[in-house]
């Protein structure tokens, strides 16, 4: 057996592996506790074969792709010794990775259509896009703020904990004016913004950007950003209600 296709079937392996207790969840509660067959079984088998490949195929290509290359990026900034380039960088990287995150277009589609029906916006197509719109470009600035911020906590040495600790003190008060019908919503924002496109280009930047600062040790210093970026949505997002 050649060596690229045992490496296929290995991560199609350690896939398996990865999903097997949600599978082991689903099959139990559906058999044993509801007592049902599963609808289209053969869709369900299919569906989870497409899983498995593209749960592989993804982390492979994490591995491949998106780490080097967002620690690379961070690394050449960080060498070019401009502060106002690199901090730019982070602000563009946390604004693009975002406003593209399939779970954050989900989210925001599906509040829009709920706002739409209780009557907190107009119900129409019109306003319901456009309340989607400025929700997913709110939350994109978020953690493009969060990740110039993170970068400059790096590049300085400031200890993070007073950042979160702060972070969630300020998230406790503007709750207390935020309107109830936002505050689901900034908080679940907080979540979907660390997911599959975001994650693997932050943690890159931070890890990458640590690597490269004298003085710095990327195992205390790279990690963090992602707590900067599912942070920061709350304060806007509810901000955005509270405006809106």
């Amino acid at each position: 057996m050649s060596k690229s296709i045992y490496g296929f079937l290995k991560l199609i392996g350690d896939a398996v592996r990865d999903l097997f207790p949600i599978i082991l969840v689903i099959v139990f509660f559906q058999v044993i506790v509801l007592q049902q067959s599963f609808p289209d079984i053969g869709g369900v088998v299919v569906g989870m074969v497409c899983v498995v490949i593209g749960l592989a195929l993804f982390v492979q290509g994490l591995g491949m792709g998106l780490f080097p290359i967002g620690e690379a990026m961070a690394q050449a900034f960080a060498r070019k010794g401009s502060l106002t380039v690199l901090l730019l960088f982070a602000f563009a990287l946390g604004f693009g990775t975002t406003v593209a995150e399939p779970a954050l277009i989900a989210v925001a589609g599906e509040a829009a259509e709920i706002a739409g029906e209780a009557g907190a916006i107009a119900n129409t197509a019109d306003a319901m896009n456009a309340y989607a719109f400025w929700l997913r470009i709110t939350v994109a600035l978020s953690v493009g703020a969060a990740l110039v911020l993170g970068v400059f906590r790096i590049l300085v040495d400031w200890p993070i904990q007073y950042f979160i600790i702060g972070g969630y003190i300020l998230v406790i008060v503007i709750t207390a004016f935020a309107p109830p019908e936002i505050i689901g919503i900034a908080y679940d924002s907080g979540g979907v913004t660390t997911s599959t496109i975001t994650v693997p280009l932050v943690t890159a930047l931070g890890v990458g950007l640590a690597g490269t600062i004298r003085g710095r040790n990327p195992l205390v210093d790279g990690f963090g950003l992602i707590a900067f970026a599912s942070l920061t949505p709350m304060i806007f997002v509810m901000i955005f209600g509270m405006l809106a």
